[in-house]
């Protein structure tokens, strides 16, 4: 079996997994991974932070944006451009985020684009991941094309809870390992 077809499968099984988590495990790690995140070092001298905004599937990052903010970094966040493809986009309050490409909270198209190399700090989400930072999303490729160009400075932090660590993953070539996995009991 093909390392992609492999993918798949896992994919299939991981989904099942995480439509199983009880809702009061997934809010409390949400909150602990979004609290162990504003402990990085890489976090605190971070000027520019870029994070997604996490749907009901994924970790709950709003306390987290609403940390940056309050913290008074330049907060970026996903856009959708594309099949594939998305930019970093400023925004100054949750507020301004409304649903767009698959349901996922965007902000405005004429929110300020933020070009990759100026990200110091990138929270990039997952399905499941391995705890030595081998990640599988959900199949769309956005950061597979997107992480690529952040600059050498940017730190790229995986958050993923910890009943969604694997032992092994399947890799292709384009896929980019984590030097950092942050799960609930990161903090």
């Amino acid at each position: 079996m093909s390392a992609a077809q492999q993918k798949t499968a896992l994919r299939r099984r991981m989904k099942a997994l995480a439509a199983s988590l009880d809702p009061a495990y997934n809010a409390a790690a949400s909150r602990r991974i979004c609290r162990a995140l504003t402990q990085q070092p890489a976090y605190q001298w971070a000027g520019t932070v870029f994070c997604f905004v996490g749907t009901a599937r994924e970790i709950d990052t709003r306390p987290f944006l609403e940390q940056v903010l309050r913290d008074g970094k330049r907060l970026c966040v996903p856009l959708c451009t594309g099949k594939g493809v998305m930019e970093a986009r400023q925004i100054d309050s949750l507020d301004v985020l409304r649903p767009g490409a698959l349901d996922i909270l965007e902000p405005p198209a004429s929110s300020l684009r933020v070009a990759p190399e100026q990200i110091d700090f990138c929270v990039v989400p997952c399905l499941c991941a391995t705890a030595d930072g081998a990640r599988l999303g959900y199949g769309g490729g956005y950061y597979d094309r997107f992480l690529p160009g952040l600059g050498a400075r940017a730190q790229q932090v995986l958050v993923c809870r910890s009943r969604m660590l694997v032992p092994e993953m399947p890799q292709e070539g384009h896929d980019v390992c984590f030097s950092c996995v942050i799960t609930e009991a990161s903090d």
